[in-house]
C-alpha cells in the first residue's frame, strides 16, 4: 500500500544532534581530540574575558566552527554561519542544539582580536601537538622544513609609492586602469596600500611576482605531523631565516637531522643547522656553484632516506591550500593569516591522528 506524502512538520522534537550523528563518523575522533585540547586551555581563556559584564560566544564554540572551515574547505564565515544553521553535523561539532540561534558572521571579526592577544591558535595547536606525543607519534630525531608562498589578500594595483596616497587613473570608477609599463618598483619604495605587509614577490625567474606572505612548516618525519607552523613576509630569505628558528625552539637534547630542497643549501643555512645540534639533510645545489653539504654528509644512508621522507611535506601544504583554503589569504594583514595558518596546521594534524587511529579520550 502506498503511503500518504504528509509533509506537516511536528510541534516538537526529542532528537538532538548527538543522535543524529553516525557513531563511525569521522568527525567524532576528532570531536573527542578537539574537546580535549580546549579542556586544556579553560584557564587561558578566563584570562581573556572580564569577570564582570555579559556573558560572550564561547570561545570554545568559535574555535570549533574555524576548524570546520578548513576541514570543509568552506570559503568565508558568511558561509560558515549559514551552513551551521541548517546542518546537522556542523550544529553538534560546535556544540549547538537543534533549538539553538546561530550567531551573526561579523561575530568572528568581533572576537578574533581577543584570540589574536591571547595567541590562542598557537597553545590550540600546541595541545594538539602534545596529544600526538602522548601517542608517542612524534620523532624527535628526524625532521624537514619548507616554505611556501600564499597569496596575499591586495591587488597589484594597491602596490604604489609610499608618498602617494591616490593611484594616477586614466578613466573613472571603482576599478581604475592603471600603467606601470616602464615604472620601476621595490619594496624601498612602495608599498601596498591595502595591505601593508604583504611584499611583492617572485617565486623563480620567469614567473608574475604577486603581493605575497610566506607560509612555513617544520614537519617531523616517523608520520608527517606538523611541528611547527608560522608565517612571515615574503623575502628571498625568509625560508631559511624561519627554518632556524623553528629548528632552535626544537626541545630535546639529542642530535637531530633537518631535511630541506636546494634552496637550503647555503653556507649560512648549513653552519646554523650545526650550531643548533642539527645535521643539515639539504639537497645538493651544485647547478652554479659549490654545495656547502660535502662527503661528510651524503655518505650516510640517513642522508638519502632524509631526502626521500621529505616529500612528504609538500602534502601539508597540498592540504592546507586545497582543502584547508590557504592558497589566498582571506585576511589583511601577517598576524590574522599566521592565525589561520596555525589552525589549520591543528587541523591537518587532527585529520592524520584520526587516520592514524589515536584515540585519546
Amino acid at each position: 500500500m502506498r503511503g500518504p506524502d504528509i509533509q506537516q512538520d511536528a510541534l516538537f522534537s526529542t532528537v538532538s544532534p548527538e543522535q543524529r550523528v553516525p557513531k563511525d563518523h569521522p568527525l567524532r575522533p576528532i570531536r573527542q581530540m578537539v574537546d580535549q585540547a580546549l579542556q586544556a586551555l579553560d584557564g587561558e581563556f578566563d584570562t581573556l574575558y572580564a569577570d564582570l559584564g555579559r556573558d560572550s560566544i564561547p570561545p570554545e564554540k568559535l574555535l570549533r566552527a574555524q576548524l570546520l572551515m578548513a576541514l570543509y574547505t568552506i570559503r568565508s564565515e558568511r558561509q560558515l554561519v549559514e551552513q551551521i544553521d541548517y546542518n546537522l553535523l556542523f550544529r553538534w561539532f560546535v556544540g549547538f542544539s537543534m533549538d539553538d540561534k546561530v550567531w551573526h558572521h561579523s561575530t568572528f571579526t568581533k572576537n578574533r582580536d581577543r584570540l589574536l592577544e591571547g595567541e590562542v591558535a598557537h597553545k590550540f595547536f600546541a595541545q594538539v601537538l602534545e596529544q600526538a606525543q602522548s601517542a608517542d607519534l612524534l620523532s624527535k630525531e628526524h625532521f624537514s622544513v619548507d616554505g611556501t608562498l600564499i597569496e596575499a589578500l591586495a591587488s597589484l594595483k594597491s602596490y604604489r609609492p609610499k608618498e602617494e596616497d591616490e593611484p594616477p587613473t586614466q578613466d573613472g570608477g571603482r576599478n581604475p586602469t592603471i600603467d606601470f609599463r616602464g615604472e620601476r618598483r621595490r619594496r624601498e619604495t612602495h608599498e601596498s596600500k591595502t595591505d601593508p605587509d604583504a611584499l611583492l614577490f617572485r617565486k623563480s625567474k620567469g614567473t608574475t611576482a604577486k603581493l605575497s606572505y610566506m607560509g612555513h612548516l617544520l614537519m617531523e618525519n616517523r608520520h608527517g605531523l606538523v611541528v611547527d607552523a608560522r608565517v612571515s613576509q615574503a623575502t628571498g630569505t625568509a625560508e631559511r631565516e624561519a627554518a632556524i628558528d623553528m629548528v632552535e625552539a626544537l626541545t630535546g637534547t639529542c642530535r637531530v637531522t633537518v631535511g630541506a630542497d636546494k634552496n637550503y643549501d647555503t653556507k649560512g643555512f648549513v653552519e646554523a643547522m650545526r650550531c643548533a645540534n642539527a645535521t643539515p639533510h639539504v639537497a645538493q645545489n651544485d647547478t652554479n656553484r659549490s654545495s656547502a653539504i660535502d662527503g661528510r654528509t651524503t655518505r650516510h644512508e640517513g642522508y638519502r632516506t632524509s631526502l626521500t621522507i621529505r616529500k612528504r611535506i609538500e602534502e601539508c601544504f597540498g592540504w592546507l591550500k586545497t582543502i584547508g583554503g590557504l592558497r589566498k589569504s582571506r585576511f589583511v594583514g601577517q598576524k590574522k593569516l599566521d592565525f589561520h595558518f596555525v589552525l589549520g596546521a591543528a587541523a591537518y594534524n587532527l585529520v592524520r591522528m584520526r587516520n592514524l587511529g589515536v584515540v585519546t579520550c
